[in-house]
């Protein structure tokens, strides 16, 4: 008997198996339709012997100490801050834009205080910001949008922006200074040997049981458990009762070429030029050294493994019918990027998760009521969830903020 069945090895799945094997003294086992542990971000070390992700590059950055300093329980970090380039008008220039942008692709030397006015005076008022494109033109004007953004989004989201929520463009920042990280967050770094090998660390545990190449359907009547948290599309778990979710997929091109570096930044987008939208370079990402280096192409499609949920109010509306059913299913906690039909950043699975250990602890704790006075009681009789979620939390150099609180969601 296991007290959880976890649906997907990803961020989400592995640490709540982790909180509730290590936190919670709960017999666990993990599956994943997968042949490896770690979702999206699993990577590996190829022919060449380089490590790569199979997946596409994924970059940790948060501003969440709490999530920072649960995951370094299971790995070391190697500072990195990531720099991407976009291939504009035969030039490769810095995007985010800032002013090193704006005065390569126009032959100008303007400083800090003359670009915010160059921005002020070709950016296009926008009265109400609804869209993708609103978003944009309204900070940086026209022209701009159509050399960086609208052909970029049309590829990888397949709309235009002016079909997209303002949330997909207002994740990209405009800066006046020469300022060319792609994040500023406070913590910026890359697992040291890995996110594999991070992954590896989090679930070596006696109470977790791993089952890969397998989906949860075939494997959900052979064993017996108390309760399930799904991380896959919402709309699968319920047999598409009122239609499929929209989702992106990705299709991935590796290549390893005889030279030391390919390119002259971690990742060069291609806004207009290719049917690719990037090209990364795992070198700059991992710190390896090696005489040979391997890069991957991204190609973006409509159909495959579901990556990205696709922002729009009509793919809103159909979540909330999923939402409503996934709220009224006992017993199973629906967590993660796809199962809760959000863009997440990887902190933000992270941080979701242990909010949601965090509230698997406090309800849990209610169940089992305290009815003698004098020890956790409320004077009713009855355990305070609060209380109980910090007792829980506030293990010495465990999960949490310090304060005993589950880490919220950033």
């Amino acid at each position: 008997m296991f007290d959880y069945l976890i649906v997907g090895a990803g961020f989400a799945g592995s640490v709540l198996a982790e909180r509730l094997a290590a936190g919670s003294d709960k017999k666990v086992l993990i599956c994943d339709k997968r042949s490896h542990i770690g979702g999206n971000a699993y990577d590996h070390y190829n022919e060449a012997g380089i490590l790569v992700h199979k997946y596409g590059p994924h970059i940790f950055h948060t501003n969440s100490r709490e999530v920072f300093e649960y995951l370094s329980r299971f790995t070391e970090w190697r500072p990195y801050q990531h720099r991407v380039r976009a291939s504009v008008d035969g030039q490769v220039v810095p995007i985010p834009i800032n002013l090193d942008t704006i005065n390569s692709l126009y032959g100008l030397s303007l400083t800090s205080f003359e670009v915010e006015e160059f921005f002020k005076k070709v950016a296009e008022p926008v009265e109400r910001i609804l869209t993708s494109e609103d978003v944009v033109v309204s900070k940086v004007g026209r022209e701009l949008y159509e050399k960086f953004f609208r052909n970029y989004t049309r590829k990888q989201w397949g709309l235009d922006p002016s079909e997209l929520d303002a949330s997909v463009t207002s994740r990209v920042p405009t800066r006046t200074n020469r300022d060319d990280r792609y994040f500023t967050d406070t913590y910026q770094s890359m697992p040291l040997h890995g996110y594999t090998r991070m992954f590896e660390n989090m679930l070596d545990h006696p109470n977790i049981k791993i089952m890969l190449n397998c989906d949860y359907r075939e494997i959900e009547k052979e064993f017996s458990f108390r309760e399930m948290i799904y991380t896959g599309p919402v709309d699968s778990y319920f047999d598409y009762c009122y239609g499929k979710l929209p989702y992106r997929s990705l299709e991935f091109k590796h290549e390893t070429h005889d030279t030391s570096t390919y390119q002259a930044a971690p990742v060069v987008n291609y806004p207009n030029d290719q049917l690719y939208t990037r090209v990364t370079e795992f070198k700059y990402l991992t710190g390896q050294e090696h005489s040979k280096t391997s890069i991957v192409y991204e190609f973006p499609k409509a159909h495959g493994d579901a990556y990205y949920p696709v922002p729009r109010k009509e793919n809103a509306e159909l979540y909330a019918k999923y939402r409503a059913l996934a709220d009224g299913t006992p017993k199973v906690h629906f967590v993660g990027r796809l199962a809760t039909y959000k863009y997440y950043n990887m902190d933000q699975i992270v941080a979701q998760s242990l909010t949601t250990y965090g509230k698997i602890v406090s309800v849990k704790r209610s169940q089992a009521v305290v009815m003698t006075p004098g020890r956790l009681g409320n004077g009713n009789g009855k355990v305070s969830n609060e209380k109980v979620l910090r007792q829980e939390l506030a293990l010495t150099g465990e999960r949490g903020n310090g304060h005993g609180e589950a880490g919220r969601s950033v």
